[in-house]
């Protein structure tokens, strides 16, 4: 059996176990009626008195009004709840500049970086992006909410997602994806259980793969790689929970996207399309695999994702780039930066990350696909690191060793 499948080696630890779960979930099942079947009379008479109805109605009233073809004969119950979808309020905002007067959290919004678009205004679609890094929040606090687990759990099974994200040539999007809903999710919870991470983890991947794959993963799948920890219906139901929790907001910025965006600024040139990628390929690479890194650290979610996007960008440009790209100002980034050091210092001892070959994957998407390594190892440096820097910093350090004063300086009666 592949590595990847086991979690033995990540699992197993006195501090994290994942157990086989024994609830299954129960699932309903909807037996739809012939759609083919003659309409009855009495359905011919309620369709004319409804288009009747609609005719008169108003058009802001149409908009609310929802038509159900039945599929059961009268007088039965209907199998089906209709539930309104409620309506996104529209901002007027006559004049696009007016943005330029936004803050996010620590974060002043300058004039769209962003190249004039053909199919859409660039100073909507940068709008757009921002306003989801306030839509979507994060929070490291997640852990106070669960006092069973620790940040290092959390670690390893994001480092476990990445490597079945490669066995299956997910993308990095997809990935990022279900890190955000798994994240996200915690924060909604209190009082998980060290037992249940497994199932809401390779849930999260479950419900991202079909949402950013085009061919994604069958059900079967991603229970075969918890090696029976989570079956089938284990997974279906921890889906329903998710989905309700996060409220079915499923379309964050991610870390990757951000990345993507300011690497296409950077690389573009006057004339090709803005929507074919222009940059590098193996400098992409570089700067995700300390993307990865950095997000298997709980303090990751500090700051906003385009944030960490930046900085991570920065350690491999320059500052002036930063900010032609994002309009990020250096208070605004520099924390995120310094945080990111040791990371880098870690990243830059390794081999050089290089790009793989995939099954079914075209040459030029193959910086787009998850890929693993040992995060759990270098994560394990940069914590040692950070610790040198910590005590190198405390007062002892600075000072010296304290030592007793020389007997001739006690006062006296001691």
């Amino acid at each position: 059996m592949h590595s990847f499948i086991l979690l033995q080696r990540y699992f197993y630890h006195p501090d994290f176990t994942i157990k086989k779960m024994s609830r299954r979930s129960g699932r309903i099942t909807l037996q739809a009626r012939n759609e083919n079947a003659p309409e009855t009379n009495a359905t011919l008479s309620r369709k004319r008195k409804s288009d009747e109805c609609n005719k008169k109605m108003p058009s802001a009233a149409k908009k609310q009004s929802y038509e159900i073809q039945n599929r059961w004969p009268e007088g039965e119950v209907s199998p089906c709840v209709l539930i309104e979808t409620p309506h996104k309020e529209l901002e007027e905002t006559a004049n696009t500049s007016c943005f330029k007067r936004y803050r996010f959290k620590n974060l002043f919004i300058k004039p769209s970086p962003l190249p004039s678009l053909s199919w859409a205004s660039s100073d909507d679609v940068w709008i757009k992006m921002l306003n989801k890094e306030l839509k979507y929040t994060h929070d490291k606090s997640l852990m106070e909410r669960h006092p069973n687990l620790q940040p290092k759990m959390r670690a390893i099974l994001l480092d476990w997602l990445m490597e079945v994200s490669e066995a299956y040539s997910l993308h990095r999007e997809t990935f990022y994806l279900a890190q955000d809903f798994f994240d996200r999710f915690m924060l909604t919870q209190s009082e998980v259980a060290k037992n249940q991470l497994q199932l809401i983890g390779i849930t999260a991947l479950f419900i991202a793969s079909k949402l950013e794959e085009i061919y994604p993963p069958k059900l079967h799948e991603f229970a075969y790689v918890t090696d029976g920890a989570c079956e089938e219906e284990d997974i279906l139901g921890m889906e329903l929970i998710v989905l309700k929790a996060l409220k079915w907001e499923l379309c964050p910025e991610t870390v990757v996207s951000w990345l993507k965006l300011y690497a296409q600024v950077d690389s573009l040139k006057d004339g090709p399309n803005f929507l074919i990628p222009q940059f590098s390929q193996e400098v992409f690479i570089q700067i995700t695999q300390l993307l990865d890194l950095c997000m298997l650290d709980i303090n990751s979610l500090e700051f906003h994702y385009g944030v960490l996007a930046a900085a991570a960008f920065c350690h491999f440009t320059s500052f002036e780039v930063v900010h032609k790209v994002s309009g990020i100002t250096w208070e605004n980034v520099a924390a995120c930066v310094s945080w990111m050091a040791p990371f880098m210092t870690v990243v830059s001892e390794q081999e050089k990350a290089e790009l793989k070959d995939f099954r079914k994957v075209a040459t030029e998407d193959r910086h787009n696909i998850q890929t693993h390594t040992d995060y759990l190892g270098m994560l394990n440096d940069v914590h040692v690191r950070q610790q040198e820097n910590t005590d190198r910093l405390s007062p002892v350090a600075v000072g010296g060793v304290l030592t007793p004063p020389k007997s001739t300086e006690k006062p006296l009666g001691q």
